[in-house]
């Protein structure tokens, strides 16, 4: 029995992921993502567009390899709520009509928020996993769910289990043993793999060129400690902005406002999306507003402009995005307007491609004219660095390594830990690109 590991998207750039994992005649597709860069540009026809035509502008992955094997497809697990693993599924699933969804509590509850917000219906069955929890697909498939920790509420890893051994895929993650929210990474797990012949180790290459241990969550939120209580706000305006994803961070945020007595407020679609979705599973208490319309967030901004210095304002925008909460109030179309001393926060880093790094010079260069103090990269990654890859190669010992989430240069810095570590290129590492398929 051979397996096929199809390499649909993510291994050609950061976004879109997508892989297929075929065992004798049947496949499990991981992931099912968007490519956001993509997508920038067409904010109003978006709706518009049909599966094909988001797949022509590569906004989701091209799945032509699966052409004549769509009907042989038993799931489609997806291992995190981030949008470039789960936004294409509204879009895509319809087309593997056999396929069962799997995920996480969390991951199905913004997925089905996606769904509804996109107006599309899900036709597939859909079956909530939980972490560290496993579900025989057929006689010849087991999907597991590893328990890890990553910029998002309940991410897991998946062990695809094969009676020829385990393809274990790993995007996205980081080793952090102190989450500020959630369990820790389930390192006894991922050791007794090793046990179990790792076939196949398919991983995250975000942060394979960056040396060391990728810093935990709670320095992240000591970082954000420090500015919030460090400096003087008394009377001022405090906005702070991070991923609308990154739950553990939103606490410390709403936390620390709580402890400066003031009332947080987190406006914007997007936040409103990921905060009442993990509070409705109970996985986390804000005890705040939450506001993702535009007419109750512009009452509210009166009230807050009449009152700076009572508040504190958590809103989308991070990355400069056109249309984005952050960015109406920097152009004042929105009834608060910054003010000399006014603390912005920008607990994020910026998301390293042109247009995004455009808007963020826009975005800031408007903040700095209006006098705002401006506090940048109070953050810490969720992608594993250099250390966490070499840890995790070694307590799984994978036969074959294949990096993926990540371009071209990213690839090479994994391809260099594991030539490190006694693998070759070519041989037992393999150097993939969307469209591409590997066969062990």
């Amino acid at each position: 029995m051979e397996i096929e590991i199809f390499c649909l998207g993510g291994y050609t750039e950061i976004g879109k992921n997508m892989t297929a994992i075929k065992v004798g005649d049947e496949v499990v597709i991981l992931d099912m993502g968007i490519h956001l860069e993509k997508i920038i540009g067409y904010e109003e026809e978006i709706e518009k567009l049909n599966t094909s035509e988001l797949m022509k502008i590569g906004a989701i992955p091209n799945d032509k390899l699966l052409d004549k094997l769509k009907d042989k497809v038993k799931a489609i697990a997806i291992t995190h709520a981030h949008l470039d693993h789960s936004a294409a599924v509204p879009y895509m699933s319809k087309r593997y009509k056999n396929a069962t969804i799997m995920g996480t509590p969390y991951t199905i509850e913004i997925l089905n928020r996606i769904a509804e917000d996109k107006k599309i219906k899900i036709r597939n069955k859909v079956k909530v996993l939980n972490v560290n929890s496993s579900i025989k697909v057929s006689d010849n498939i087991k999907i597991e769910f590893i328990n890890m920790t990553h910029s998002t509420l309940q991410t897991v890893m998946i062990a695809v289990h094969t009676p020829k051994g385990v393809v274990l895929y790993a995007n996205d993650f980081k080793f952090d043993n102190n989450p500020t929210l959630g369990k820790k990474p389930n390192f006894k797990r991922l050791k007794e793999l090793e046990k179990e012949n790792v076939l196949a180790l398919i991983v995250d290459s975000t942060n394979a060129q960056i040396e060391g241990k990728t810093p935990s969550e709670k320095v992240a939120r000591e970082m954000l400690g420090d500015v919030l209580f460090g400096t003087e706000n008394h009377g001022k305006g405090i906005v702070v902005t991070t991923f609308s994803s990154q739950i553990a961070r939103l606490k410390s945020i709403v936390e620390f406002g709580k402890r400066l007595d003031r009332k947080v407020v987190l406006l914007g679609r997007s936040l409103f999306r990921y905060v009442t979705a993990a509070e409705k599973l109970k996985l986390v208490k804000m005890g705040v507003e939450v506001i993702g319309f535009k007419n109750l967030m512009r009452r509210k901004l009166q009230i807050i402009e009449r009152n700076r210095g009572k508040y504190m304002i958590v809103c989308t925008g991070n990355q400069g995005e056109p249309g984005s909460t952050l960015v109406r109030l920097a152009d004042d179309e929105l009834p608060f307007k910054f003010k000399g001393g006014d603390h912005v926060v920008f607990s994020c880093r910026t998301i390293p491609s042109p247009i995004n790094v455009r808007n963020r010079e826009e975005l800031e260069s408007k903040l700095k004219k209006k006098g705002a103090r401006l506090f940048k990269r109070i953050h810490q990654s969720g992608h594993a660095s250099k250390e966490d890859l070499r840890d995790l190669i070694e307590m799984t010992r994978p036969l074959n390594v294949i990096p993926a989430h990540g371009n071209k240069e990213q690839k090479e810095g994994l391809v260099e830990l594991c030539g490190e570590m006694g693998y070759d290129l070519g041989k037992n590492v393999h150097m993939m690109a969307n469209g591409k398929k590997l066969i062990i």
